[in-house]
């Protein structure tokens, strides 16, 4: 057994009421210096494996705990996390909750201070400055933006100057340029300073570019422990574990026998070693577009004849700042929505998205112009009026959930708004949305995937005539993800305009009709995906980096480009031929 590395040996351990135990004679070693992956399906296990490492589990969270842990040949058990703290930093995936100081610098100086460190003040300035962060050390917490409140967490963290740094999610939540930028802090720290770096993550794409190892967890174990270019090429475990392998991988699995294979025999895990694996296959179907070229707004052919259902008429609006006095978020901005429309809106952490979406229910009111939806001015309306054609299912669905069964929650809804035939209608919306695994668990005790997938339920349950969904596939696994994106599309049979704020751009690439691309308050592309990730000069300026099947086709020069994995294999395979 190293004493340069993290041993977990034959680990199981169950939660206090629980039947059966989360982990299950997990084993798994992480070598100091490592860049290692954690990868598994929800509910699998990885996050209350990586608690053991700082000894949340067991001195915070307790249960059942068999096994050994150790760190550096510490056993965990007769550690604590305080101490433990100074050898293993952790940012959770809510890593709001660990900001629990008013401005940047002094939750940065929490922990060394706590800890009783004289040189606490440096300990601040040097991870501040590492994380770029120094000229925002008196901003006060909540006026940044989600990607800077992570790397704040994150300094708090390196303020330590622990030799493990474990991160859960380090891209949830964030935009593609901020989850880009936090990969890129990572690998610095990891080459210049010599961290060893653990992140649980579901993007496959991150793990190729930057990590060197992953692991698998499966049903309580630790299946396997791979170099990362092996392990995304055991395809059939990540897909039997929900897990989705990168996009260049899955293309070069369904092309014809070896014609996407490298060299050695293995299928590519990133864009340049795909662009390496078939270089002669692409075909150019025509000249670049801009998001700008052709069409009505939206990018389709519009009747004139055709009303909107909402309409946004020079509207500004913002929230009060302690220091500025005022933060604009929106500024005379436009919009027109239609039936039959599937929209996405994207965009950078702040540029007004979820915004955007709240004044459309009427939780907010406009600081100028107006928000027209059917008819019906917003300021003059209340939103539980607005809310039985205007629904809106937030980012967080845990707070759609009331009662003790999902069931139960869909009818409470219905009886709040007067329906009758309440009881009919709750099994309609069950068997509609194929629901019934779910109809009799407490939603607040499911996965995030299932409480997505119920809280849409409830939702539709008041046949709306718009649905509006803040990141609905945010840190959800394949499975998870498949599943919500059906339900978006069997959405559609039952309301007339969905509506979807998402960092996810391979969804947005393969669901939306419409892409709405926001930055500096206002719209900056209104056009179909295949126009907007057409437009090198947008993406960069709006900082939007698509789809890695979009990059292949940038690296094989095909265009306009395929949105999809089966797209790009058809486009291949053509060009083969």
């Amino acid at each position: 057994m190293s004493d340069n590395s993290i041993e977990v040996a034959d680990l199981t351990f169950r939660y206090p009421g629980s039947d059966e135990p989360v982990l299950r004679d997990a084993s798994l070693t992480i070598e100091s210096g490592s860049f290692t992956a954690i990868v598994g399906g929800n509910g699998s296990g990885k996050t209350t494996l990586c608690k053991t490492f700082n000894g949340l589990i067991p001195h915070f969270f307790e249960g059942d705990f068999d096994g050994r842990v150790t760190v550096n040949g510490t056993d965990t058990r007769e550690s604590d996390v305080a101490e433990l703290s100074r050898e293993v930093g952790y940012v959770f995936q809510d890593f709001e909750n660990q900001l629990v100081q008013s401005t940047v610098r002094e939750d940065v100086e929490f922990a060394p201070l706590n800890h009783g460190l004289d040189d606490y003040a440096e300990r601040a300035t040097r991870a501040l400055e590492t994380v770029g962060l120094l000229d925002h050390e008196d901003r006060f917490v909540w006026e940044l933006s989600g990607g800077q409140q992570h790397l704040v967490a994150l300094a708090g963290v390196l303020a330590m100057d622990p030799e493990y740094i474990l991160i859960d999610e380090p891209a949830a939540q964030l935009d593609p340029q901020n989850a880009r930028a936090t990969y890129e802090q990572l690998r610095r720290l990891h080459d210049e300073h010599g961290k060893t770096i653990i992140v649980i993550e579901h993007h496959s794409e991150f793990i190729a570019d930057y990590c060197d190892r992953m692991a698998l967890v499966s049903d309580g174990g630790v299946a396997w422990t791979e170099p990362v270019e092996v392990g995304l090429n055991r395809l059939d475990d990540l897909l039997e574990h929900d897990i989705h392998p990168p996009q260049v991988t899955q293309i070069a699995a369904d092309l014809p026998s070896e014609m996407g294979t490298l060299p050695d025999g293995r299928y590519p895990v990133t864009v340049a070693e795909a662009g390496a694996a078939f270089p002669d296959a692409g075909a150019t179907h025509g000249p670049p577009r801009t998001a700008a070229d052709g069409g009505a707004e939206g990018g389709g052919m519009r009747n004139a004849a055709d009303e909107s259902l909402v309409t946004l008429d020079d509207v500004g609006h913002g929230y009060p700042t302690l220091r500025e006095g005022h933060n604009r978020v929106l500024d005379g901005l436009d919009l027109e929505l239609y039936a039959g429309d599937r929209v996405a809106l994207v965009g950078a952490n702040g540029a007004g998205k979820s915004t955007l979406l709240r004044l459309i229910t009427g939780l907010e009111s406009p600081d100028e112009g107006t928000v027209t939806v059917l008819g019906h001015d917003t300021r003059e309306s209340l939103p539980e009026e607005l809310a039985d054609d205007t629904v809106y299912i937030h980012q967080n669905p845990e707070e759609m959930f009331v009662e003790d069964t999902v069931r139960k929650d869909v009818a409470y809804y219905l009886r709040n708004r007067g329906a009758t035939d309440v009881d009919e209608r709750v099994e309609e919306i069950i068997a509609y949305l194929d629901l019934e695994d779910l109809a009799d668990r407490d939603g607040r005790l499911m996965s995030l995937g299932q409480q997505r997938r119920a809280s849409l339920g409830i939702g539709l349950a008041t046949d709306p005539t718009v649905v509006l969904l803040d990141e609905p596939t945010g840190s959800l696994d394949l499975q998870s993800r498949r599943e919500v994106t059906g339900m978006l599309r069997k959405a559609e049979g039952r309301v007339e305009t969905v509506v979807i704020a998402s960092h996810d751009l391979e969804l947005v690439a393969s669901w939306a009709d419409r892409v709405i691309v926001m930055a500096d308050g206002g719209i900056l592309a209104d056009a179909p995906p295949e126009r907007v990730f057409d437009d090198p000069e947008l993406l960069a300026e709006t900082d939007l980096r698509p789809p890695q099947v979009v990059e292949l086709c940038d690296e094989l020069d095909v265009a306009p480009p395929a949105l999809t994995t089966d797209a790009m294999v058809e486009v291949l395979s053509e060009g083969s031929s």
